[in-house]
């Protein structure tokens, strides 16, 4: 029987409570379908650090490397504020996506037709919303060199932050996006500051280069980052994939996920280059929603996200297509069903926690 190894970092917050509806799942897929999921567990976060002083211990981070893909919950919460910045919470997801290789961030922002009225936006703008927004993750300004704050004397301090890029990293993250949009609807769209920032004038020609290169079957448009933003809120359903750096990434993503009425309902995934030998991708996946602390522990949870993310490890990291697809349409019925968690919460549907959302989930995967 084929073997898939899962290694699950619940972290803080709400990540343990949504983690353990996606635990149900892979329960029921090894006892019922045989999948061979392996599983294992560590901590990441402030659990880590309060475990091992730092947010993910030497250990855990080499079975996030020897796995086959990692299952991430949220990290982070006003217990660690004072911890000091190079062990605090979220360097331990930072330190994954780096020693994992991680340069491609997958963020849909699909909008699921029982939900489209609790958009902010009106509802034609949003109904049948299914954008891709592909990211660079490991370069750019959160990485770059010098980072620092400097004291200048006389109560003056200057803060650096380096944005930098190569011409290799716009290149494989852009053939990401292209690779990608010949599966959905063939366009992609270019997101930079080239007008401000040199690191944009360079993307923007590289983006331009390898599309003519090597896909030119694709449409490519470009767009200052601002004006993107803009348009995302404008007119969203004009985009199918877009691919910006690190830190527009982050922004964009973020608004795009707003969109769709609430950020417990987002996955992602981060991927790796594939091996020269097996062809397979490190990856991790994750819900876009955060640790919440303010709900923690409550059962209000929204698991959405995070059995959505366990959806798109089935269809990028096993190639559990059919799987995965179950999963999907198991979240629309249920929302098509009336279901919904307090934060997607309307008139004439049913309030349920954590448990029963994934229970129900689970039952209509199983049909």
């Amino acid at each position: 029987m084929t073997t898939r190894s899962l290694f699950l970092l619940p972290g803080d917050g709400i990540g343990p409570e949504a983690m353990d509806e996606v635990r149900k799942l892979i329960g029921h897929m090894n006892e019922a379908l045989g999948s061979g999921f392996e599983v294992s567990e560590g901590l990441v976060g402030g659990s880590a650090y309060d475990a091992h002083g730092k947010s993910i211990s030497d250990t855990d981070m080499e079975k996030a490397l020897a796995c086959d893909a990692v299952l991430f919950g949220a990290v982070g919460g006003p217990k660690w504020d004072s911890v000091p910045y190079d062990v605090r919470p979220e360097a331990g997801l930072l330190r994954l996506r780096k020693e994992l290789e991680l340069f491609a961030n997958l963020r849909p922002a699909i909008c699921y037709p029982a939900l489209s009225a609790s958009s902010s936006l009106k509802q034609e703008l949003i109904e049948g919303l299914d954008i891709l927004i592909v990211r660079e993750l490991t370069g750019g300004v959160y990485f770059g060199e010098p980072k620092e704050i400097i004291d200048l004397g006389n109560g003056q301090k200057r803060a650096i932050d380096t944005q930098v890029y190569d011409t290799f990293e716009i290149e494989r993250i852009s053939g990401v996006a292209f690779e990608l949009a010949r599966t959905r609807q063939n366009r992609v769209t270019s997101m930079e500051k080239r007008n401000v920032m040199k690191s944009g004038v360079l993307w923007n020609e590289v983006v331009t280069a390898i599309h003519k290169a090597k896909y030119s079957d694709v449409t490519l448009d470009h767009m200052l980052a601002d004006a993107g933003g803009m348009q995302l809120v404008r007119q969203p359903k004009q985009f199918d994939v877009i691919v910006t750096d690190n830190l527009f990434g982050d922004m964009l993503s973020d608004v795009a996920a707003m969109l769709t009425g609430s950020l417990g309902m987002l996955p992602s995934a981060s991927l790796g280059a594939p091996d020269a030998k097996t062809g397979k991708r490190k990856a991790l996946y994750e819900p876009v929603h955060g640790s919440a602390p303010d709900i923690s522990g409550q059962g209000l949870a929204n698991p959405i996200a995070m059995i959505a993310s366990f959806a798109m490890c089935l269809r990028y990291s096993f190639e559990m297509v059919e799987e995965a697809d179950r999963v999907e349409s198991a979240i629309a019925k249920v929302l098509d069903d009336g279901l919904r968690t307090r934060d997607i919460m309307s008139d004439g549907m049913r309030e349920v926690n954590t448990s029963t959302m994934g229970d129900a989930i689970l039952s209509a995967f199983q049909g």
